[in-house]
C-alpha cells in the first residue's frame, strides 16, 4: 500500500506538517510495509507561502517594506527556483497587522505588497505567484501600484499617496514610469472570491467592515472606488464591474489585473500546480485529507475539494479527517471525497478539541486505516 497525505492545517491545532507524521504513524500500525508520502498544502490563503516552501524545498527571503500604516516592518517572501517566487500580499499589507484600535481601510495601504513584487523583480523573478486573502486595506491597489512606479494624479496633477481615501481625488492615472520588468513577467494571482470592484456585493460592502470601517466610512470609500472604476474605464476601456474577483483584498485584484496583467487562478489551483501535486500522485492507493472544520464552504476553492478533484481525475480515492462537519459537508463527495471521518468521539467543548487535537486526531486516523483494511479484506 503507498499512501499520500495531502491535509490542510487545522486552524489553532494542527499544521498540515503534523497530521502528516500523525497519519503515518497510525498507518504503520495499521499496515506494517506500507508506503507513506506527504506533501505540504493550502488553499491560496494564510500559510500559502510556508505551505508551497515546504513542499518544495523553497528559500525564504525577508523584505524591508512599509506595513499597512506605513510603518517599517520586515516581510517575507519564497523562492522555489531561479525564475519562480510565491507571496502572500497578507504578509505586507495585511489584517492582523494593524492593531484592533487603529483599523480604518481609509488610511491603510497596499503600498508594501508592491515593494515585495518590485524586490522579486529585483532579484530576477519572472514568474510570480501572489496569495491576496486576508488584507487590511481598501485602496484598490493603488498603494501597490504606486511602490511599482505607477501614479495616481489629482486634479491639481499632484501625486497622491495610495491609501482608501485617496481613491476619490483620482483623474488621471499615469504608468508611464511603471517599472519596466514587469513586462518581462507573469503574474498568478490566487483569488478565490468572485466579488466585482463596486455595489453591494463589492470590495468595500462586502469587506470594508472587517477592515474597521462604519457604514458612513464605506459610503466614502464606495464613492472612491467607483470614482477610480471610473477612471479605469475612460483610460484603459475595462469595466472592473464585469471582472470577477476584481473586488478582492479591497481592489488588489483590479490593479493587478489592469496594471501587471494578472491572471486570476483559484488559490489551491495555484498551490498544487506550484507543488507538483499530479507527480506526487503516481503510484498511490488512497490519498489522505482533510481541514479542521467542513461544510458548504470546503467546495469553493478550498484544500478538500482540490485534492479530491485532482484524484478523481487520476481514479484514486480519497478519504478525509475532519475536526467537524456542518451543514453542506457531504457535498465534498460530489468532488472526489469518498468518506469523512471526523477527529472528536464524544460531546465535548471546542476548547478541550483543540488541547487534545493530537490525541483525537491520531484516534481518528487509527479508526479510518482500520476501515480502510477491512474493505480489503471484503474484496
Amino acid at each position: 500500500m503507498k499512501f499520500l497525505f495531502a491535509s490542510d492545517s487545522f486552524k489553532g491545532s494542527l499544521s498540515s506538517q503534523k497530521t502528516a507524521e500523525l497519519l503515518a504513524k497510525a498507518a504503520r500500525e495499521i499496515f506494517p510495509d506500507c508506503q507513506c508520502d506527504s506533501i505540504v498544502v493550502a488553499d491560496g490563503g494564510e500559510g500559502t507561502t510556508a505551505a508551497v516552501l515546504a513542499a518544495t524545498n523553497g528559500k525564504n527571503l525577508p523584505v524591508q517594506v512599509h506595513g499597512p500604516l506605513w510603518e517599517d516592518i520586515t516581510s517575507n517572501y519564497g523562492m522555489l527556483d531561479e525564475n519562480r517566487a510565491v507571496m502572500e500580499m497578507a504578509a505586507a499589507s495585511g489584517l492582523p497587522l494593524v492593531p484592533e484600535e487603529k483599523r480604518d481601510p481609509r488610511y491603510t495601504t497596499s503600498y508594501g505588497t508592491g515593494e515585495m513584487i518590485a524586490d522579486a523583480l529585483r532579484r530576477g523573478f519572472r514568474d510570480i505567484s501572489i496569495a491576496i486573502g486576508g488584507s487590511a486595506t481598501n485602496d484598490g491597489g493603488i498603494g501597490c501600484i504606486r511602490a511599482l512606479g505607477g501614479k495616481f494624479l489629482d486634479e491639481n496633477n499632484q501625486e497622491l499617496k495610495g491609501c482608501g481615501e485617496d481613491l476619490m481625488k483620482i483623474r488621471k492615472i499615469d504608468l508611464s514610469g511603471l517599472n519596466p520588468l514587469i513586462k518581462e513577467c507573469k503574474f498568478t494571482v490566487m483569488c478565490d472570491v468572485t466579488n466585482p470592484l463596486c455595489g453591494k456585493d463589492g470590495a468595500t460592502y462586502t469587506f470594508g467592515r472587517q477592515k474597521g470601517a462604519t457604514p458612513e466610512i464605506q459610503n466614502d470609500l464606495e464613492a472612491g472606488m467607483c470614482n477610480y472604476r471610473d477612471i479605469i474605464k475612460e483610460q484603459f476601456d475595462l469595466d472592473m464591474d464585469n471582472i470577477p474577483g476584481s473586488g478582492a483584498a479591497g481592489g488588489l485584484g483590479t490593479a493587478l489585473m489592469v496594471f501587471l496583467n494578472g491572471t486570476l487562478k483559484s488559490g489551491i489551483e495555484t498551490v498544487l500546480d506550484l507543488v507538483d501535486f499530479d507527480e506526487h500522485l503516481k503510484d498511490v492507493d488512497i490519498v489522505v485529507t482533510g481541514e479542521g472544520a467542513t461544510d458548504w464552504q470546503s467546495v469553493f476553492g478550498k484544500v478538500m475539494q482540490g485534492v479530491g478533484v485532482h484524484c478523481k481525475k487520476h481514479h484514486i480515492p480519497a478519504v478525509a479527517i475532519v475536526g467537524s462537519m456542518g451543514s453542506g459537508a457531504e457535498d465534498i463527495f460530489d468532488y472526489g471525497i469518498e468518506s469523512i471521518i471526523t477527529t472528536v468521539n464524544n460531546i465535548m467543548p471546542l476548547s478541550d478539541a483543540l488541547n487534545h487535537a493530537e490525541e483525537l486526531y491520531l484516534g481518528a486516523a487509527r479508526r479510518m486505516f482500520r476501515l480502510l483494511k477491512a474493505g480489503m479484506q471484503m474484496r
